[in-house]
C-alpha cells in the first residue's frame, strides 16, 4: 500500500506559511541593514566633521625623566581642547601619560612639549585629541 500524500496542490490554494514567513524575515533583514548602516553612517559622520582638532607627532627626544614631542596640531579657528601623549619603556611599560591643552586663533600650531616619565621612555605616542 502507498501512502496518501498531505500536500496541497501546486498554486491552487495561494503561498503556504513557509513563504509568508521567508518574506517576512527578508523584510525584516533588510529594515535592521538599513539601519545598521545609517547608525554607522551617522557616526562616522560625526567623528569625522565634529573632531576639531588632529595633530601628529613630528619628532620626539628621549632622556632618563622626559620625552620631548614635537607635536603639530591642525584646528578650527578659535577651537580649545587637548591632545592626549604617552610613552613607553623598552618593555611596553608606560612610563608617562599627559594632557596637553591648545587654544587660541591660530589653526596650525608647531610646538614642543615635555611629557615627564617615571623611567627612561622609548616611544612617544599620541593617543588623540578632543575639543572641549
Amino acid at each position: 500500500m502507498s501512502t496518501a500524500s498531505t500536500r496541497l496542490p501546486e498554486g491552487r490554494y495561494g503561498r503556504s506559511s513557509d513563504e509568508r514567513a521567508d518574506r517576512k524575515l527578508k523584510v525584516a533583514g533588510a529594515v535592521l541593514g538599513a539601519v545598521l548602516l545609517a547608525l554607522v553612517g551617522y557616526f562616522a559622520y560625526h567623528y569625522v566633521a565634529q573632531n576639531e582638532i588632529s595633530a601628529q607627532v613630528i619628532t620626539f627626544q628621549t632622556s632618563d625623566d622626559a620625552v620631548k614631542v614635537h607635536l603639530e596640531v591642525h584646528k578650527d579657528s578659535g577651537a580649545e581642547g587637548y591632545c592626549t601623549l604617552r610613552s613607553q619603556a623598552e618593555d611596553g611599560a608606560e612610563v608617562g601619560r599627559a594632557d596637553f591643552r591648545f587654544t587660541g586663533s591660530a589653526t596650525r600650531i608647531d610646538k614642543v612639549v615635555t611629557l615627564r616619565t617615571t623611567a627612561k621612555g622609548t616611544t612617544a605616542e599620541l593617543l588623540g585629541c578632543h575639543a572641549d
